[in-house]
């Protein structure tokens, strides 16, 4: 009786061993699939002057004197849009924050939702935190999350300025998003 039931026992574990290594292959299928980034390209347009600004100040410096942006927040619904021309084909709304956070230099603390409103991933969302630095070449923020064909998100921004008025603080901004979803 012993036998019968050690034999049982066995089966019982072959199958289940054969049955995870197919799971296991199926996962590695499906991670290997996955594991190619989307690469979205668009461009921001934040404007803060005018009589139709997308983003407003909502807290003003304490001491604009000395550190003109230090302690600002500015409250933003910008345009995404395919190309750099601000009538180019609309991809989505940029909203959130980004405040002066750094004494020394130009320097942001930016929280914001992508909000795509057209094309393949209409309805779905990229939540991006962190620093930017207008002046530099290159900046990036990383994604946090998403929802939508973005749900679990993870990945990262490179901003590049196309075009920034110092005058008004108006700009145009070059938007490379690389995302795991």
């Amino acid at each position: 009786m012993a036998t019968k039931g050690t034999l049982l026992l066995l089966i019982v574990l072959l199958v289940a061993a054969a049955d995870a290594q197919l799971m296991q292959k199926g996962r590695r299928r499906a991670t290997t699939a996955a594991a190619a980034p989307t690469h979205l390209h668009f461009y921001f347009h934040d404007t803060v002057s005018g009589k139709s600004p997308t983003a407003v100040r909502v807290v003003a410096p304490p001491d604009a004197s000395s550190m003109p942006m230090f302690g600002m927040v500015n409250v933003m619904d910008d345009p995404l849009t395919e190309g750099p021309e601000p009538g180019s084909g609309p991809v989505g709304r940029a909203q959130g924050l980004y405040m002066g956070s750094d004494q020394a230099r130009l320097g942001f603390l930016q929280a914001m939702n992508l909000v795509f409103t057209s094309g393949e991933f209409n309805g779905s969302t990229l939540a991006l935190l962190g620093r930017n630095c207008p002046l530099d070449d290159v900046r990036e923020l990383p994604v946090v999350g998403g929802t939508g064909a973005f749900r679990f998100a993870t990945g990262y921004a490179l901003l590049r300025t196309h075009w920034l008025d110092l005058r008004t603080g108006d700009a145009i901004v070059e938007y490379n998003v690389y995302v795991m979803h």
